[in-house]
Formats: C-alpha cells, structure tokens, sequence
C-alpha cells in the first residue's frame, strides 16, 4: 500500500494489550466488523463516539489504498433489558410502550440512527445486515457449536457450555476476567435453573407466551441470544477470521468475549486478528448517564436545550471536538472544551478558505511541507492520533497566515502541495465539512475581510492607529476577532 513498507500503521489490539504493526489477511483487502446500535431508542453521544473512531480507521484505512469491507450490524432482536438471559427483549418492550409492531420501532429508530450518522458526516458501511435477517446463519451456528459439544438444549432453549469452553480455550483472554473471577462475581438470573453453570449464555431462547418476536428452530419458537448475532453475520461477510472487529470498550464483557467463544466453538479458529475499543465519555469529569442526569442527546447538544449546556454547537463542532482526543482516551465534555474547538475549527477552516485564495511568497522564512505532510501520516499511522494529526494542521494553519502576511516563503509547489495536505487530511480523514454560516472559510467573506485587512495594514505602516484600532474594533462588534502576531494579522468568529 501507499507508503506502508516505509511508514505502517499501528493499531492498539486490545486481545494483546499491545500497539502492533497492521498486516491485514489479504492485502489490499481489508474487513472490518463494528457492532451496531440496538434500534429501540435514540442514538446517544457513547453511540456517535464510537462510530466516529471507526469512521476515522476506515478512512485512513482507503487514504492509504486499501480496499475496505466495513461491516456494521443492525440489532433487531435478542438484546434483553439487563444485557444477560432474562427480562424482556428491548424493542418489544419499547413496541408495547408505544403502542406498535416491534418491526415499526426497529425502523423508526433505524431512520433516526441513520439520521444522526448523516448529521456528524459518518459514512455507511458497505453491508448493514441486521440480526433478523440472518436467523438462518444463525441457527446453523448453534448447529455446529452442539455438534463440536460446546452447547446443550434445555426446554427449548440452547445454552453455551462456557466451563467446557474453557477448559479447552482461553475464555476471558480479551477482557482479562479469571473464570474463577467471574463466577465469584456472577448475579443469579431468572431461569437460571435451566444452565449448567452461572457463566452459561443464551444462543436461543425459547419464547414463552406473550413473546412478541419469535420464530421456528429445531428447538421449538425462539429467538437468538443477542452475542450471537455478531458471530454470524462477521463471518458471513468476511470470513471464519477476518482483520479487524471495533467496539465500545463497553462491549468486550460479555459480548465480545462471547463473540470469540461462539466463533471458535463452532468453526475452530479465532474469529479476529485484531480488536479495537473505544472509550467512555464523561461530563465535566463524571460518567455521561441517565442516572446521573447528565446524559445528552446528540439534538439537544446542537440546540443548546440541556440544562448542562450555555448553548448549542454544530455538528462539526461536536465532531472536531471528539477528534481532537484520542479514541482510546475518556473524553470529557464541557461548555469551555466545546467553545475552545469552535474557535479551533473556525481556524483552520479560515486557513484552509485563505490557502485557496494564497499567492507564492518570497519573503520570510521557508516552510517545509513535505515534512508537515509526513508528520500527519505519521500521526495517523500511530493508532489513529487524529489529536497530534490536528496539532500539525495547526501549524500549517499559522504557516499559511504568515505567508499571507509576507513572513514565511511557499511556492507555487508548495501551495498545491498543501491545498492537497488540507483536503486530504482535514475534509478525506477527519471527515470535516464547511456548515452554512458556521465557519468562516468561504470565498466572500474570506475575500471582504482581506480587503478590510488590508486597509488595516497599510493604516498600521503610516502608523494611523486610529484608523487600525477604528476596523479592529468595529470588526468585534461584528463577532470578529482580529489578531495581531509575529507572523501577521489573523481573524476568527466567535
């Protein structure tokens, strides 16, 4: 791939606790597998999150040539209200509180996920398979798990044999939880009669009377076990091991560590190669939770109409806001953080509308390009650090002010070399886009404020302070702020 023998990419895999070097399966192919939402509610800011990080290796991922499969689930069935074997099934659950067909709240609530993907520009993976339309894949995978002996039928419900499981792998290898651990931690659950161990987990449940979503198996009226789902449709669509399988760090216990059990049981090999987490967010120090009041939907963080928040913020804001933190890192939300990278993304992007408009410099200090260049790539090619990546934007953010103002020499070659660097990196990688009346790269005001600039600078040379101080300060009570430094006169909004 572009550059790869010189400069490859590093992922943390979290099976190994360790940065290792990405060699995908079957160069220039790439799979990757991202669980899903469980469409029964709307989308949350830990959901955006983590579809956000992964919006960002599959990007990266092309930007250096490979060819990806990104496969992102749908869960309309299986996932219970306590995340284990008992209760009720979430969407039906959601059906009856709202008065419909369990299939009417998965496709509500699909369209609002899809919408909220489209709002923070998140791109759609190549195959959305949902858990309902693989119940045939998934049957047969129950299929060959009892068949290999890792599972056993009770009443009409299947269940995993995770102590047999165990015995001969390595059942807890990705969350790093001893059996012994987990069984001393394990809570009873309803039906719990029915499992041979406390550690035991639904691949089908039989649906019992009043069941809204249930359908025909070997074993009677069912449904899945919400882990399952995962295992069927990754390896349908990428094979029995594939590249790479992203997550919530919320999901390695259980479900992930249940995905590579499942997987193994009933095909004999490791379903992944390598494991990427995201981590939580928090508000002002504590964990983002209903509980705890503070958690906010991705509309009410726009609209500003939340309690918590002095006012609302674009989706771009939002989305440079999450980048400017390392996905691995907890990222905490504030009205202060959140204004901070309003100001930081209206630099650049009023970089970026000043470079298109940019002519070659002689005067002032040389600035290497290629050497930005490479340190973006080098970023990206270290686990993903889109915070350093931006750092380095930043500095070709001032190095093209200063050559506006006559104090850094670029080139002809230099500028197109950089228009590429800032397409590629700001609007291809990270996903960033220009919001109507939000941000203030575009021609026309670009152009304007280098025309009032400009007749503040020639004011400032014939020492005319009051004409400069005049425009500087008309231009802030216009929401404009205008800068003066070593490297020359920069403006901002806000």
């Amino acid at each position: 791939m572009a550059n790869e023998q010189e400069h490859p990419l590093f992922l943390t895999n979290t099976l190994t606790r360790q940065k290792e070097r990405f060699v995908p399966l079957q160069p220039p192919h790439v799979g990757l597998y991202v669980c899903g939402p469980t469409v029964y509610s709307d989308v949350h800011l830990g959901n955006v999150r983590s579809f956000l990080t992964f919006d960002v290796l599959v990007r990266w991922l092309r930007h250096l040539g490979y060819q990806v499969r990104y496969v992102r689930n749908i869960t309309d069935v299986g996932h219970l209200v306590d995340d284990q074997d008992a209760g009720e099934d979430k969407i039906a659950k959601r059906a009856r509180m709202e008065r419909l067909e369990p299939m009417e709240i998965v496709q509500k609530y699909t369209n609002g996920f899809h919408d909220v993907m489209r709002l923070f520009n998140i791109l759609p993976p190549s195959i959305e398979p949902t858990a309902t339309g693989h119940l045939i894949e998934q049957i047969g995978m129950i299929e060959r798990i009892l068949a290999n002996g890792y599972a056993y039928e009770v009443n009409g419900s299947v269940y995993f044999d995770v102590p047999k499981y165990a015995a001969e792998h390595a059942y807890g290898e990705l969350s790093g939880r001893k059996i012994e651990e987990q069984l001393a931690n394990t809570r009873g659950t309803e039906g719990q009669d029915e499992k041979r161990s406390p550690l035991d987990f639904a691949l089908w449940k039989k649906a019992e009377k009043g069941h809204l979503m249930h359908w025909p198996s070997p074993w009677g009226e069912g449904f899945p076990g919400w882990h399952l789902e995962c295992s069927a449709m990754s390896t349908k669509y990428l094979g029995p091991t594939f590249d790479i399988h992203g997550g919530g760090m919320d999901l390695k216990f259980p479900h992930h560590e249940c995905e590579i059990a499942q997987s193994t049981a009933a095909d004999g090999t490791a379903p992944v190669r390598y494991w990427v987490h995201g981590n939580m967010l928090t508000v002002n120090g504590r964990k983002m939770a209903k509980s705890e009041g503070n958690g906010f939907t991705p509309e009410e963080l726009i609209t500003g109409n939340h309690k918590l928040l002095e006012r609302g913020y674009s989706p771009m804001t939002v989305r440079f806001f999450m980048l400017q933190c390392h996905y691995a890192s907890t990222l905490d939300f504030s009205n202060a953080a959140l204004q901070a990278a309003e100001k930081g993304l209206q630099r650049l992007m009023a970089a970026n509308g000043l470079l298109q408009r940019l002519r070659p410099s002689a005067a002032g200090e040389p600035f290497d390009v290629a050497a930005l260049k490479a340190a973006c790539h080098a970023a990206m090619n270290d686990d993903l650090n889109t915070p350093v990546m931006i750092a380095q934007l930043f500095d070709g953010a001032r190095a093209i002010n200063a050559a506006h103002a006559g104090k850094a020499m670029l080139s002809q070659a230099d500028i197109d070399a950089l228009k590429a660097l800032f397409h590629d990196m700001l609007f291809t990688v990270l996903g960033l886009k220009a919001e109507d009346g939000a941000q203030a790269g575009d021609d026309l005001s670009g152009g304007l404020m280098d025309v009032l600039l400009g007749l503040r600078a020639d004011a400032k040379n014939r020492k005319d302070f009051a004409t400069s101080d005049m425009i500087r300060d008309k231009l802030a009570a216009l929401g404009i702020t205008v800068k003066d430094s070593k490297e020359g006169m920069t403006w901002e909004r806000g």
